[in-house]
């Protein structure tokens, strides 16, 4: 695809690229093979070697987030959050989850698969400052609430949320913490985010192509045995009896990258994501959180107002080569749009860009939101996103 690989730069954080050989398992024939049961007695002959790629993809998500439990059977990250639903809960219960306005994702909400299960979300009180929760707040609503749990993490995730003091407050009416890190796996996975299984989280749910840079799919993480025994069984012979085995090969292979340049890549999202948003407050664009240092992880916001909303400024920069999409903030809407423009580099490193590139980077991005023809910048942008020809934190 030209416009991912040769026209444009992805500031987008939901998307990466894999290694090549990860993209090559998923058409090497796999996919087409059932498996329908568990690794040494499955109800298909001749799955032997599916068998072992199975056990060996757990085993290195599990290795890869520190975790005594993985379960990769899982066919995208909402699918994940509806899996951890299952397990900790059933249809009538409530539970406390992000609001929208600091990256609650849809499936935490009515409708999405919280509310396709039949639970009552409540939207948990926000901290516009730390774009987290607010926790005095949170307590009285558990209080008031008692939920059976409570989620955190969401779709943009600025700075570390206070998951241990959360897991304490689910602890005074029993209920479970569920970690979405969707977005984070990535930095969580290279530890230069905090580990939210270690801080008290009962179970985490990610999706595997973000910044983790794998194929589509979800994975859910755990050191809770019971809750990992329920996945097990929501899984096999509940609702993924046979399941993508290619996509199991390719998240071995990629998992395989992290164990030998994860720690690095997610430094270099990290550091890159902090370099450009300053250089883009250099360039005269607002940021979310300016006060605070705009971000701790591979993520930000830009007050998108200027430009009539986070999507009306995200079609702005296709127009010049840029790839972004917009995001809620809590601040003042805008009306007809979201508020806020997300924008991450998973993507860029992959890519290989560095801290070094982000002025340059935020020059273009900025004259390309304030432009009357933003289509006129094309072919300057095009020419140097060409010289960002290979693949980086990957194996050969």
């Amino acid at each position: 695809m030209d416009i991912h690989d040769r026209e444009c730069f992805n500031l987008n954080p939901a998307t990466n690229v894999m290694n090549p050989k990860a993209e090559a398992a998923l058409a090497a024939g796999l996919g087409s093979r059932p498996s329908l049961g568990y690794p040494g007695d499955k109800y298909e002959m001749g799955l032997e070697a599916i068998e072992e790629i199975e056990v060996i993809a757990a085993e290195l998500a599990a290795e890869t987030f520190r975790a005594d439990f993985a379960e990769i059977r899982v066919p995208s990250g909402a699918i994940a959050n509806l899996y951890a639903f299952m397990a900790t809960c059933v249809p009538g219960d409530r539970i406390v989850v992000p609001s929208p306005e600091i990256g609650g994702h849809v499936t935490h909400h009515a409708a999405g698969c919280a509310g396709l299960f039949e639970l009552r979300s409540h939207a948990a009180p926000v901290d516009p400052s730390g774009y987290t929760v607010d926790l005095d707040a949170m307590e009285s609503l558990v209080r008031k609430v008692r939920p059976k749990l409570i989620t955190i993490g969401g779709s943009l995730n600025l700075f570390p949320h206070p998951v241990a003091e959360i897991r304490a407050i689910a602890d005074t009416v029993g209920a479970k913490v569920l970690f979405d890190a969707a977005h984070l796996c990535g930095i969580v996975a290279g530890e230069v985010w905090p580990d939210p299984l270690a801080q008290g989280a009962h179970l985490m749910t990610m999706s595997t192509y973000k910044s983790l840079g794998g194929p589509a799919g979800g994975l859910i993480v755990t050191n809770d045995p019971e809750i990992a025994e329920s996945l097990d069984v929501i899984a096999f012979p509940g609702m993924t009896a046979n399941f993508d085995a290619a996509k199991s090969a390719a998240l071995a292979i990629s998992l395989l990258d992290w164990r030998e340049f994860g720690a690095a890549y997610a430094k270099e999202m990290a550091a890159t994501a902090k370099a450009l948003a300053q250089s883009l407050q250099a360039e005269g664009i607002g940021l979310f959180a300016e006060e605070r240092g705009f971000t701790s992880s591979h993520q930000f916001a830009v007050l998108a107002a200027p430009w009539g909303g986070g999507q009306a400024a995200a079609k702005k920069l296709r127009r010049a080569g840029f790839l972004a999409c917009g995001i809620g903030l809590p601040i003042e809407r805008v009306a007809g749009d979201i508020n806020g423009l997300r924008i991450g580099t998973p993507e860029l490193v992959r890519r290989g860009m560095t801290v070094d590139d982000m002025p340059r980077l935020a020059n273009l991005i900025a004259r390309a939101l304030n432009a009357n023809d933003p289509d006129g910048m094309a072919a300057e942008v095009r020419e140097w996103r060409e010289t960002f020809s290979g693949l980086h934190f990957i194996r050969p």
